[in-house]
């Protein structure tokens, strides 16, 4: 009788530790394989971020800030950040009551303003207006004075037909 309840001991640890190595072949297989898809997914996480980090590249390359050339003109003036500077400067003309003097167009809906601005170098600048509803592109040529004061003059300016949904 003691020798049945060894053999059956022995027999029910025996399944168990199959049991066990069964279990943890099984859950270390689907730990691999999820291990390969996040390295597979990481690789191509990677790859997008290459690749939006030389979009951001091309995208810079008209900038004011990666234009030493453009810069150079305003080395004498002493600012941190020109571009910074001039975008500060045409913000200011939002300022007037009624539409922004540099747009050539009455709002419809409200007044037109400036939204956007890019400085292309150290004459030129991409600008976006809308009146909130209404919305256009505008070409600005400019001029940094040593005292500091910048004259702007509207090179060209587009307005997009409106949108129906």
């Amino acid at each position: 009788m003691k020798s049945r309840i060894f053999l059956y001991l022995f027999v029910f640890a025996a399944l168990l530790a199959l049991f066990q190595y069964v279990t943890g072949n099984n859950m270390q297989k689907a730990l691999s394989s999820d291990v390969e898809q996040l390295k597979n997914e990481v690789t191509k996480l990677e790859d997008s971020l290459q690749t939006m980090h030389l979009k951001v590249l091309d995208m810079q390359y008209f900038t004011l800030e990666n234009n030493d050339d453009a810069l150079a003109y305003y080395d004498h003036l002493n600012l941190e950040n020109p571009s910074l500077y001039i975008q500060d400067k045409l913000l200011e003309t939002n300022e007037q009551k009624g539409d922004n003097p540099l747009i050539p167009y009455e709002g419809m809906e409200s007044d037109f303003k400036i939204n956007k601005i890019k400085v292309l170098n150290h004459k030129w600048i991409l600008a976006d207006f809308s009146d909130g509803k209404y919305w256009g592109d505008l070409i600005i040529k400019y001029e940094l004075k040593d005292d500091l004061s910048v004259d702007f003059t509207l090179a060209q300016h587009l307005l997009y037909a409106p949108q129906e949904y």
